[in-house]
């Protein structure tokens, strides 16, 4: 409960910060335009010193120093981004509570790290890594307080507040608090993610800086699923109260928890716009600490196996990094913007002790110093941009490269093409290097493991009338997963997880099309991907096809007082042999027991507006108790059932 506690103290901060009645800059995001007055001083001339301001600007920065503005509408992309992850989560299958876990539907291998992680990547859909953090600049307070129902004894309360003490300083403030029981025996969720940016700039310009503090947690108790399957796919009505059914165990929880400390700052030698170039000398600086714990108070050994002792069992990873990277950036009309930049990467994975078997020593501790140099360059010409970035680790063991370069092309106003190549080469995560836990199977040391390689090539081509499609194709040399080493006749609910590298290559393409048909107040969003794996062995496995189709009408009503929008949902995919969900690790494995899918999702949702806050009801799953008890997000764990949340989004401007 101290999430939720900590969430009610900021949100009373941010009301009495707000005040009472507050009216949005503008009222909608294609009348962004519209204006209000800001308070004047006393005595001021109205005609002369009255200062408007529009919604633009509110602005949102990224960490690439992409600058957006905060958005009040309601489209059907904010109805897509109503979750506990607040963005679209079109290619994942959340598990029956929030805050658990997601079965990756598609995958992605486009990334910027050049070092391995932690690992435990389960736990990670809801970590907030140096990259997700924005930064802001607002001319007046702002508030943003999100809030949904979850699914049994707890809420999900997101609220974050941000202000400018002037034009060059900005600070926020956010916390985002979860607690849900859940409908089965021991899976509660809790997580906390808090975090706090700064920016400034000085008042000539030369020097700016953004900061932020995270601090991060999430708990989960596990349960290894449900242990009698028919229980749940006969439909009795006995055990649609599914605290009835029966699970493997209900001893067991793991935690991951993370800070970090940021700091980004630039000088500029010459300043843009006083000269035809600019100068400037840029540092990044990242400290994290994480650790990653399985909590059991007696071993399940029928679940994963012989354990070293049968009590009190506790599994802890731990990582510490620090990051400084150095920068010279120069620009010009006619080289574009150039970026040279060398990185110190400091690493200790380790755990508390040294194992000794029968086989060996497995040590307890992977640490060391990368250097890596590499450069950026982007440059647009008339209607076309072009960017590429290159970083060498040229210095350590975690031996690996990076090459991204990207063009695109404004066809004309509507229709936009994009291209990219990719070549990434890297060490895996640390917990396929090397891990240690109490449970005997889940013990190595991989020190002949080699570089993961993936080479992608894609591009999109995007219209605003049209939609949007966009295919890439990767090949992965090296592919590191973990796969289920115990047997399935003799061991069918024993969970024995291993880490492997396939010796082949596994190829992937992905096609995604997206666009919306209208018909006067109604309309039809369609998304659809296709996809196929090309590998000698079952590997890497997804569905072949998924689709997420939504009808809804949408219209103003009570004198557009408020703005409707209610519609249906459909989100369906092929039959696959998704991955299997292994909670002493944190991870997911290949698994070819069994398949799921080829069930469909319906949702029927009401949505509303009403001047700056989004109101939220959906029917989730409301197929669920006719169309058949076969809907699993991974083996053993069902996905969720018919369930009513509700939920807003409101924002405030002083």
């Amino acid at each position: 409960m101290k999430h939720i506690f900590f969430v009610y103290i900021l949100v009373f901060f941010c009301l009495a910060v707000q005040g009472q009645d507050q009216q949005a800059p503008g009222r909608e995001r294609e009348k962004d335009s519209t204006q209000r007055p800001l308070k004047q001083k006393p005595g001021a001339s109205k005609e002369k010193d009255t200062v408007t301001v529009s919604i633009r600007d509110y602005k949102i920065i990224s960490y690439q120093r992409d600058t957006t503005y905060l958005d009040t509408s309601l489209t059907i992309q904010k109805e897509y981004k109503y979750n506990y992850l607040r963005r679209d989560d079109f290619e994942l299958l959340p598990f029956s509570n929030l805050g658990q876990t997601y079965n990756a539907l598609a995958r992605n291998f486009r990334t910027t790290g050049l070092y391995p992680e932690l690992g435990a990547r389960s736990k990670h859909y809801n970590y907030m890594e140096a990259e997700d953090i924005s930064y802001y600049s607002v001319p007046t307070p702002t508030t943003d307080l999100f809030f949904k129902t979850t699914m049994e004894q707890g809420q999900l309360l997101d609220a974050f507040i941000t202000m400018n003490t002037s034009r060059r300083f900005n600070l926020s403030i956010a916390y985002k608090g979860l607690r849900s029981l859940g409908k089965y025996q021991h899976i509660l969720s809790s997580t906390g993610n808090f975090r706090m940016t700064a920016n400034y700039t000085t008042p000539d310009g030369k020097y700016r800086m953004r900061t932020h503090l995270v601090s991060q947690d999430i708990l989960n108790q596990e349960n290894g699923g449900i242990s009698n399957r028919e229980e749940f796919e006969t439909g009795e009505p006995e055990f649609t109260d599914r605290a009835r059914m029966a699970v493997y165990f209900q001893n067991a929880e793991n935690l991951l928890v993370g800070k970090r400390y940021f700091l980004d700052h630039e000088y500029f030698l010459v300043r843009p716009g006083q000269a035809f170039s600019k100068l400037s000398f840029g540092h990044e600086f990242r400290y994290e600490t994480k650790f990653y714990k399985y909590v059991q108070d007696d071993a399940v050994e029928s679940y994963f196996g012989s354990a070293y002792q049968l009590s009190d069992i506790e599994d802890r990873s731990r990582l510490k990094t620090m990051y400084n990277r150095l920068s010279l950036n120069y620009g010009d009309r006619i080289f574009g913007d150039l970026k040279f930049k060398a990185s110190l990467y400091n690493y200790n994975y380790y755990f508390k002790t040294i194992l000794y078997t029968q086989n060996g020593t497995i040590g307890n501790q992977l640490k060391g110093n990368e250097i890596a140099i590499g450069g950026e360059w982007a440059k647009r010409i008339g209607r076309v941009n072009f960017n590429a970035d290159l970083e060498v680790n040229t210095v350590g063991n975690l031996t690996g490269n990076i090459f991204n370069a990207g063009i695109s092309y404004d066809i004309n106003d509507d229709v936009q093409l994009s291209g990219f190549i990719s070549s990434v080469a890297r060490m895996p995560n640390f917990n396929f290097l090397l891990y240690m836990s109490q449970y005997q199977n889940y013990n190595w040391q991989n020190d002949d493991f080699g570089t993961e390689k993936v080479y992608t090539l894609g591009g999109t081509l995007k219209s605003k009338k049209w939609g949007s499609v966009t295919a890439s194709y990767a090949t992965i040399d090296n592919y590191t997963y973990f796969y289920e080493s115990a047997d399935a006749e003799s061991q069918p609910n024993m969970i024995l997880s291993r880490p492997a590298q396939y010796g082949s290559s596994v190829n992937y393409l992905k096609i995604k099309g997206e666009n919306e048909f209208r018909f006067g107040k109604f309309a039809l969003h369609n998304t659809i991907m296709y996809q196929n794996v090309g590998q000698d062995d079952l590997v890497m496995n997804t569905p072949e096809f998924i689709t997420r189709n939504t009808l809804y009408y949408s219209n103003h009503v009570f004198k557009k007082a408020m703005y409707l929008q209610t519609g249906i949902t459909l989100k369906y995919f092929t039959e696959y042999y998704a991955d299997g969900y292994n909670p002493l690790i944190g991870e997911f494995y290949t698994q070819t027991r069994e398949k799921i899918g080829g069930y469909p999702l319906l949702d029927f949702f009401i949505n509303a507006r009403v001047r700056q806050t989004r109101i939220y009801l959906k029917a989730e799953h409301f197929n669920s108790s006719f169309t058949g008890y076969n809907y699993y997000a991974a083996p053993n764990y069902p996905y969720r059932d018919f369930i009513v949340r509700f939920g807003l989004v409101w924002n405030f401007f002083r």
